[in-house]
């Protein structure tokens, strides 16, 4: 039989359309040395003017201070803290997809790695704010960085989840920026082998480190990404865990579960792989990309979000009744009154939240959903939303009725500057993402080409060919044998 079969004919190509190595690189490469559409300029303008909305809205609460949100004595965490961790969520699918499957050897992560990747680092970038700005005296930031001090009193607390946020969020950006920028570093000098201009030349020769695809060149860059892979892998895990004993380590009744580790890094994934099919349905679309991020590749991805759907849907059933069966009267009030109840406050937000993660992502059951393009694109926008719930629910329906009565807050709602400061997260995210897709390759041409001749339509086609060359052959021989 013919040894050319290297993949299952079986599976779909990952390349689709008649391309050749060339046609590749073509493909995506020349989006960047053209000029942007109209459609490109439009969103950068958006995103820029909501970025500009969020530093006034963060200006605001600096200069008046925190009183500029709607906190109070019960509720002192409120969208500040819910948009922090969402966006913490959100940069999970990226190195899940960039690592973790590389591990796995996955062919179908080459089409969708490096805008995920990038996606990442912006969502991290978001994050990170969130904690700075709700200090309200923002100059003393760096009392979180644990340093040698000579202060007196101040001491770091290194039992505080506080302190290891910071640990693991700058690590996990650190990693994930060198994981991201190694992978570019082959396409960048492809782009400076193709520029015209002296600018674009040195500009792209200087961001590709002097690369020449040289077979050391090659080596030493599998091994980074073999040893950034291993480094993300426990990052993917310990970075959303650390962010849940933010909650899990206190005594408020609807916190202190053991629970959320596991059930939060199961949300993070399912809220960063929506968010990775949001934006690769528009880019792929823009971009005249459909051949390269194929409905193979978000089929795959839709198989992800029902799978983590169904472990958040598990771990919210397993919080009801773990607070019905540990008989503590203000835990089960918390889940019962607080939150399943649909004519409390807050009651309304908790029933949105099980809709969007839990009931609606069960739809991709259905291969041909699975399949459908729109279909997609407005479920990956109900489970952000959703997620976005989880974590307001499990903030605000905690901590806005304690343990006396006497305290119990008025309904929360946030002010125009914290929807503010949450819009201009949105603004800085699309501009770095605008950005991104401008001036640098949102595919990895290099793994494209390396998957090409077993993943490619054309390809398969002809090893078909092959194949059915051979075994007629195979048969004859035998016959031929036989008598």
């Amino acid at each position: 039989m013919s040894l050319l079969k290297y993949e299952s004919q079986i599976r779909e190509p990952l390349v689709g359309g008649n391309k050749d190595y060339h046609q590749v690189t073509e493909d995506i490469i020349s989006p960047i040395e053209t000029k942007p559409t109209r459609l490109w300029y439009i969103g950068f303008y958006i995103s820029v003017a909501l970025l500009l909305f969020g530093a006034y809205s963060v200006y605001r609460e600096v200069t008046y201070g925190i009183g500029q949100w709607n906190l109070n004595k019960t509720i002192g965490w409120g969208w500040d803290i819910t948009n922090f961790v969402w966006w913490v969520g959100i940069g999970h699918a990226g190195t899940l997809i960039s690592a973790i499957l590389l591990l796995f050897r996955q062919g179908w992560r080459t089409g969708v790695n490096r805008a995920a990747e990038a996606m990442t680092i912006f969502a991290v970038m978001c994050a990170g704010q969130f904690p700075i700005w709700h200090m309200g005296r923002v100059w003393m930031a760096f009392f979180v960085l644990p340093y040698p001090n000579s202060r007196g009193p101040l001491w770091v607390n290194f039992n505080s989840p506080l302190l290891w946020d910071v640990f693991a969020i700058s690590t996990y950006f650190t990693v994930s920026l060198l994981f991201w920028y190694s992978g570019l570093i082959p396409d960048l000098a492809t782009v400076r082998d193709r520029a015209k201009t002296k600018l674009r030349k040195m500009l792209y020769g200087v961001a590709a480190f002097g690369w020449t695809g040289s077979t050391k060149h090659w080596q030493r860059h599998e091994s980074l990404s073999l040893v950034l892979a291993g480094l993300s892998t426990p990052l993917v895990l310990s970075v959303h865990t650390i962010v849940s004993f933010d909650f899990a380590t206190s005594v408020v009744p609807g916190w202190h579960t053991t629970i959320f580790p596991p059930y939060f890094v199961a949300g993070a994934i399912f809220s960063g792989f929506a968010m990775v099919q949001t934006l690769l349905i528009v880019v792929r679309k823009v971009m005249n990309l459909e051949d390269y991020i194929t409905i193979g590749h978000i089929e795959a991805m839709n198989k992800v979000i029902v799978l983590t759907g169904s472990i958040v849907g598990c771990a919210y059933l397993t919080e009801l009744f773990i607070a019905w069966y540990g008989q503590n009267p203000y835990e089960w009030y918390a889940f019962s009154q607080n939150r399943a109840n649909i004519f409390s406050p807050y009651g309304w937000s908790y029933w949105l939240m099980m809709f969007c993660n839990v009931i609606s992502p069960q739809l991709f059951w259905s291969s041909k959903l699975r399949r459908n393009i729109t279909v997609t694109f407005f479920m990956s926008i109900v489970v952000n939303i959703g997620m976005w719930y989880e974590r307001f629910v499990i903030i605000v329906t905690s901590i806005y009725r304690d343990f006396l009565p006497s305290s119990w807050s008025t309904y929360y709602t946030p002010t125009i500057w914290e929807i503010g400061f949450y819009l201009g997260t949105f603004g800085l995210f699309f501009t770095c993402f605008f950005l991104f897709a401008k001036y640098f390759p949102v595919i990895a041409v290099a793994e494209i080409k390396s998957i090409l001749k077993t993943s490619g339509e054309n390809y398969k086609a002809k090893m078909t060919d092959i194949e059915k060359a051979d075994a007629e052959k195979f048969y004859v021989e035998e016959v031929e044998h036989a008598h």
